[in-house]
């Protein structure tokens, strides 16, 4: 017999917010009990912390990921269902994606309206995240995050609005999946990368975007504070300044691994600019980290950082860009 039973993780956030006057403000304080649908499929309720999700790091979002990874190897769990804060979601379904390997579905969900608004999201945001991780339809899809409708991949979804219902956006492959009443909809199926072990992660990896005439000394001041890894939002491609390309090979010599991407919201990295730009930063010693986000490239960073003996490489990063060892700036022209 097929499992039935869905785990329903959870976190905290918005979804779990109501006003507190001792606060002065929302805070989250619903328990999953409030939570619960009625006449759903049997559910497996897991209270793991109850947190705005502001407050998680990623020593506990590993934590979480190891959570769902135990829910899914019971033979009995059709899939997951993760409620989480929307500050953060797509970090923790990022890593949770990085170390899952289970072709069960995982499905993050939250709301963008507290749960005593008049007009609350979080219910039909659960209902749609219950209903795909119950389907055989999304075994293999990988980790989502479901929202307004839509499920996302882990590795492309983004916040775009802070405070609109339909909040999160998949820059490069769109929704993955439509979910509604008349059921499940699968529109695509990106390729996922294989499950990374999972020892530790660094909490010891900055993130910095490159800005309007950026020198080098917020590099040097990371590496000075103790960082094994900066992640570098950079313009366009991957560019940056002269400046920039120096202390990231003075970072490099003290052992710390740089790693670019782009600001933009869709697009890649690309060694195609010298004079300070990313074919300048690729010599320096950066890795390019193709299509991955800047917060996400940190957190898969943070992992390997903590997680393998050698040093980081482009190798590592492999999955979200192209393989940049053969590439000559000057050959390519779009």
């Amino acid at each position: 017999m097929a499992p039935r039973t869905i785990a329903l993780v959870s976190t905290g956030g918005t979804i779990a917010s109501r006003f507190s006057a001792d606060r002065g403000g929302l805070f989250s304080m619903d328990g999953p009990e409030a939570l619960l649908p009625s006449g759903k499929p049997e559910l497996r309720v897991d209270p793991f912390c109850n947190l705005g999700s502001n407050r998680i790091d990623l020593a506990l979002s590993l934590e979480l990921a190891r959570r769902i990874a135990g829910h899914l190897a019971d033979p009995e769990v059709a899939g997951c269902v993760v409620t989480h804060g929307t500050d953060t979601m797509e970090e923790s379904a990022f890593l949770a994606s990085l170390v899952i390997g289970s072709e069960k579905p995982v499905a993050f969900t939250g709301a963008q309206f507290a749960a005593d608004s008049p007009v609350p999201d979080g219910p039909g945001n659960l209902a749609a995240a219950l209903r795909l991780a119950g389907s055989r339809k999304a075994r293999g899809l990988g980790v989502v995050v479901v929202f307004d409708g839509s499920a996302y991949a882990a590795e492309d979804v983004t916040k775009i609005d802070a405070q609109a219902r339909a909040g999160f956006a998949g820059p490069h492959f769109g929704p993955v999946a439509r979910v509604g009443r008349a059921g499940i909809r699968l529109l695509a199926r990106p390729p996922r990368p294989a499950p990374r072990p999972a020892t530790g992660i660094s909490p010891d990896v900055a993130l910095l975007p490159a800005v309007m005439g950026m020198d080098g000394r917020g590099i040097d001041a990371l590496v000075s504070a103790g960082m094994r890894g900066i992640v570098i939002e950079g313009f366009g491609c991957g560019n940056g300044t002269p400046e920039l390309a120096l202390a990231v090979a003075r970072a490099r010599e003290r052992g710390v691994t740089c790693v670019v991407t782009t600001r933009c919201l869709r697009g890649e990295t690309r060694p195609l600019y010298a004079d300070g730009g990313a074919l300048d930063l690729q010599h320096a010693g950066a890795i390019l980290a193709g299509r991955l986000q800047g917060k996400k490239a940190r957190i898969l960073l943070a992992l390997l950082l903590e997680s393998q003996p050698g040093p980081v490489t482009a190798r590592d990063f492999g999955h979200y860009c192209r393989d940049l060892a053969g590439d000559a700036g000057a050959q390519m022209d779009y």
